[in-house]
């Protein structure tokens, strides 16, 4: 087996069990290893630190798979596999819904694998040479501890160029006759394109937080900014909202969020539809003097790595401050953001400075987060994306 060296002093990451090894931290390359293909890591002195993925083109040179001097084959997948199935099952999610994360990468123990079930059909993304490398057995591993048939594959996520890799989709394993389906959350049922999609399909990891908004929602007029498919805006109609405004610049998410409405029995008199930049309308509406009860921001990723922060910070800022102004008192404010390189911190500190430019006074009534079945590894911490904050405006 091939071995990457490490620089003196460099392998302290790796006994704080941080899965990641950067470039920098290599000093050489021993043996000749092959894009996603199997790599001891060793110290400065040859001692043994961990099992890792090996990534030539990537500045994260190696992911780990194990901290342990034991086999990568095909049993290794197995037991993570099982290991994450057995974790989502304790959660009892199949209660709730037949949508959910079954496999979260580092955070499960496979890094760069994600696996999401839609009712009877699996979504697979290998985003990193070694998910890639394994692809045909971590499939067949998968229908085998899941007892389904189908996978589609949505490889197309843009960090893959990062790896030196071309975007994948399509049937992997199975058949399906279309590439929509339709999921099951909580009382609301959702169509789910999974071949085009936003992440694979539909934000999973908002469920519990769409469960609350649909919650808080009750008697409120709301405008539902970056709505996509419509799952803030059916969750607050069908919690009792007055009426919904939903902004998007996407003709076929409005489409299907129409679709949404209709599956869940929900008037189409009780929502705006608007295909426009959330930017402009938000602009607009302050200009026109609308006002609503409650304004729900979910943007897209503005800040993939720390190195995008400060410019979106800027855009995190601009559609807070103008949600502000858009605010009735007593209004509440629901925002998140799914930027790895916005941290929690960072992200509170830029919607209170928005607050303040607005001139409003804001509380935090409630934190919100991902859902359990997108857990954390205490090591991994950028496991942790999806922040949001719901706030009170006086």
């Amino acid at each position: 087996m091939a071995s990457l060296v490490l620089k003196p002093g460099r392998e302290k990451s790796l006994l704080r069990k941080h899965p990641w090894i950067f470039s920098g931290a290599v000093d050489r390359i021993e043996g000749h290893p092959g894009s996603g293909e199997t790599v001891d890591l060793l110290s400065s002195g040859g001692d043994f630190l961990a099992r890792a993925s090996y990534s030539p083109v990537s500045q994260i040179r190696a992911r780990i798979w194990t901290f342990e001097d034991e086999r990568v084959d095909e049993q290794f997948f197995v037991s993570r596999i099982r290991s994450a199935l057995q974790v989502r099952e304790a959660l009892g999610l199949a209660a709730c819904t037949d949508a959910y994360r079954l496999l979260y990468a580092e955070s499960d123990g496979v890094p760069g694998l994600i696996v999401d079930r839609y009712a009877d059909v699996l979504v697979m993304q290998c985003l990193t040479a070694g998910a890639e490398h394994w692809k045909g057995a971590l499939a067949d591993i998968l229908l085998a501890q899941t007892g389904l048939s189908v996978i589609y594959e949505r490889s197309d996520a843009d960090v893959r160029a990062l790896e030196g890799l071309p975007p994948c989709t399509g049937v992997l394993r199975g058949s399906i006759p279309a590439v929509e389906t339709t999921i099951r959350e909580y009382a609301s049922r959702f169509r789910v394109d999974l071949s085009s999609g936003q992440k694979t399909g539909f934000y999973l990891d908002q469920r519990m937080n769409r469960k609350r908004i649909s919650e808080l929602a009750n008697g409120r007029e709301v405008l539902d900014c970056f709505c996509y498919t419509g799952g803030f805006s059916v969750g607050a109609l069908a919690g009792g909202a007055e009426k919904v405004v939903a902004v998007d610049t996407s003709a076929e998410a409005l489409s299907m969020a129409g679709e949404n409405l209709a599956l869940n029995g929900l008037a189409p008199d009780c929502i705006q539809l608007i295909e426009e930049d959330v930017f402009r309308a938000l602009r607009r509406f302050r200009d026109e003097g609308r006002t609503f009860d409650m304004v729900i921001l979910d943007p897209p990723k503005f800040a993939p790595t720390a190195a995008h922060a400060k410019k979106a910070a800027r855009g995190y800022k601009d559609i807070n401050r103008l949600a502000f102004l858009l605010l009735r008192a007593g209004g509440l404010l629901a925002t998140f953001s799914c930027s790895g390189g916005i941290d929690a911190a960072l992200f509170q500190k830029i919607v209170a400075s928005a607050a303040l430019d607005a001139g409003v006074d804001a509380r935090i009534l409630e934190v919100m987060a991902q859902g359990p079945d997108h857990p954390v590894s205490l090591h991994f911490p950028e496991g942790a994306y999806l922040k949001g904050l719901v706030c009170l405006v006086s």
